[in-house]
């Protein structure tokens, strides 16, 4: 059996992998209702309806990802803090140009009668030095 830790990464890459892959039924099963993000753009609090609108007819669209430093915290035994680097390609919807970009996120994920789901993430843009 898959420890606590690893279940939580690979929900977490499963995430991101369903937004590459823009399959918002996906992101959607693993989504809390309402969920909260906080971001350069500013706080959010999204139903899942407002997560498809911003899935399906966003301005921009993630292309690739790479995770790294992960760290998962279990504050109890129905909550778990992910903390990761991630670099990511982004573009405009419908163009092919790319941009790279790396940032400090995290997620909040609790366990639910339906399996862990995510509540709240953050990212963070990590300044070039």
């Amino acid at each position: 059996m898959q420890n606590p830790s690893s279940t939580l990464v690979d929900l977490e890459t499963k995430f991101w992998q369903s937004m590459v892959d823009q399959e918002t039924d996906v992101a959607l099963s693993l989504l809390c209702e309402p969920a909260l993000m906080v971001s350069a753009h500013g706080a959010m609090k999204f139903d899942h309806v407002g997560y498809r609108q911003m899935a399906e007819h966003g301005s921009m669209v993630v292309k690739s990802f790479e995770l790294s430093d992960m760290e998962v915290v279990f504050p109890n035994d129905a909550t778990a803090i992910l903390s990761y680097r991630v670099k990511q390609g982004v573009a405009p919807r419908g163009k092919g140009a790319t941009t790279a970009q790396e940032m400090r996120d995290t997620s909040t994920w609790v366990k639910t009668d339906h399996g862990w789901r995510c509540a709240m993430h953050t990212e963070t843009p990590i300044m070039a030095r």
